[in-house]
């Protein structure tokens, strides 16, 4: 049985969440939240926590719940969502753009291999 929860909109570069979400696809979950927890990283707690929701929406199911315990980490990626522009002024008069980058983050829980 599978559970999944989608975070979208989450105001960090893809690329940084992708670094966390590497360390955690394929594992079980309690071994999961192990690492995230001494990842000394800003999407660890960001990732924790959409970790967290999938797995309440296995247990919290109400055709077929799953045990805690047997869950692990089926699918595990991060999506870019928009990029606000913004200018910063830069030497004669010109101006840079700066990339404000969001990501869409999906956790895949299930019991079985």
């Amino acid at each position: 049985m599978e559970a999944r929860a989608i975070l979208r909109y989450s105001r960090i570069s893809p690329r940084k969440v992708r670094q966390v979400v590497d360390l955690v696809r394929g594992k079980d979950v309690e071994e999961a939240f192990h690492i995230l927890q001494f990842t000394p990283k800003k999407a660890a707690r960001i990732v924790a926590r959409t970790l967290q929701s999938a797995v309440a929406n296995a247990v919290n199911r109400e055709e077929e719940s799953a045990v805690e315990e047997a869950l692990f980490v089926k699918e595990a990626f991060v999506d870019g969502g928009i990029a606000l522009k913004r200018l910063r002024p830069q030497p004669r008069g010109a101006a840079g753009m700066i990339r404000k980058r969001y990501s869409h983050i999906t956790l895949v829980v299930s019991d079985e291999e």
